[in-house]
């Protein structure tokens, strides 16, 4: 049996953050844990730079250190390499975003080709990612899943980011580097879910090297899964599948009132938990045919998982799961499930000041919307501060 204590070590979770490093976490996560001061720092950050007012020293020394690695992949290789002594892998992840040319969509493609080579030379950064939004226009995704005709040049646009999607996809197979695609709007993803299982019917057929993103609060995403893996059971290929709650339910929920459809988003938390927990399950039932890969911050299912892999008699490494949390938060679970033997990673955006400010910002917006997200991390902050402090910790006085 799985103990439910093992998520408890702040010692081990804290282990690489200085006193001072420890301060401003719990600083930043008790300025999160306020609704009404998030939303007006996310509205006055945004105004500062639309005025182009010198604010990104501020940004850099409090949310973009908490939360990315640096500006270049250089940047975070000491911090990849500290994480790596605690045996937890990193995904390097160029948050930049909001771009719409082709020229950025070309460099976008270029930079993710670099860490994919990057990737398939330091055994710590065992994937690669991109989003389909950063290699071409949301417009154009969103077309083509609503299956509206395209204009002779649109047709063309739409054919160069399927060329872009599969060279992504060609040189991770040449490099031996896993790759997955971000999940995004309900109403781009459609075509994104068709060309990445065309991926995986190209490249997946000896071993799992591309992944789709499942975003658990839809309440379809266990259909989409089964018929995924019939086809691959048909077809002859295998299915990687990463797994995550999802980013965008109030955006989802407000547009599907608008437009007078029904909602793609679960009923509530409660109905995403059973359903994000039951499709882990599924791909854990199902290893030889799915590689999973587990994106939760949620203590819960990352026990469930625990006990499903103690209760098949699995290596705790098996290299058919991973785990894997958010840079900045929940290393109660990435630095412990490390430290047990358990494949764990944190996902390391990078990137300049002011292009990953968008990925700050929702980050703010999503630790708010999370019910008890960042009260956990709060506690856990300041029990550590505690047991350096030499007061006696919930942890010291009950063993995991």
């Amino acid at each position: 049996m799985i103990r439910r204590k093992i998520f408890n070590d702040t010692k081990t979770a804290f282990k690489l953050k200085s006193d001072l490093e420890l301060d401003r976490a719990v600083f930043l996560f008790s300025m999160m844990n306020r609704q009404t001061l998030v939303n007006a720092g996310i509205f006055l950050t945004n105004l500062s730079l639309k005025l182009h007012l010198p604010i990104e020293g501020l940004i850099k020394k409090t949310v973009f250190e908490q939360f990315c690695g640096g500006i270049t992949e250089e940047d975070c290789k000491p911090l990849t390499n500290k994480m790596y002594e605690k045996k937890l892998h990193s995904i390097l992840d160029y948050s930049v975003e909001g771009k719409e040319t082709e020229e950025q969509f070309d460099s976008a493609l270029n930079k993710k080709l670099d860490l994919i080579k990057y990737a398939a030379e330091r055994e710590e950064l065992p994937f690669a990612l991109f989003k389909p939004t950063g290699i071409g226009r949301f417009a154009i995704w969103e077309k083509t899943s609503e299956r509206i005709n395209l204009s002779e040049a649109e047709q063309k646009e739409w054919d160069r980011v399927k060329e872009r999607v599969n060279t992504l996809c060609q040189t991770a197979y040449d490099n031996n580097v896993r790759l997955y695609a971000d999940a995004e709007e309900s109403w781009m993803q459609t075509s994104a879910d068709e060309l990445m299982e065309e991926m995986m019917r190209k490249y997946n057929k000896k071993k799992v090297i591309i992944f789709n993103t499942l975003q658990c609060y839809r309440w379809d995403r266990m259909d989409y899964l089964k018929d995924l893996h019939e086809k691959g059971k048909a077809e002859g290929f295998k299915v990687g599948a990463k797994i995550v709650r999802g980013a965008y339910m109030e955006k989802e929920n407000a547009r599907a009132k608008k437009h007078g459809y029904v909602t793609p988003i679960c009923e509530n938390k409660e109905a995403t938990d059973v359903n994000f927990n039951s499709i882990m399950s599924y791909c854990l039932a199902h290893l030889d045919e799915i590689e999973l890969f587990i994106g939760t911050h949620n203590e819960v299912s990352n026990y469930l998982a625990l006990q499903v892999i103690e209760d098949k008699n699995l290596p705790l490494d098996d290299d058919r799961i991973w785990f894997s949390q958010l840079y900045g938060m929940s290393d109660h679970i990435s630095y412990n499930l490390a430290k047990k033997g358990y494949n764990a990673a944190k996902l390391l955006p990078f990137g300049p000041v002011r292009d990953v400010v968008p990925y700050l910002l929702r980050r703010a917006q999503e630790n708010t919307s999370v019910k008890g997200q960042t009260g956990r991390e709060l506690s856990l902050l300041r029990e550590e501060k505690r047991r350096r402090k030499g007061h006696p910790t919930k942890h010291d006085r009950k063993e995991f």
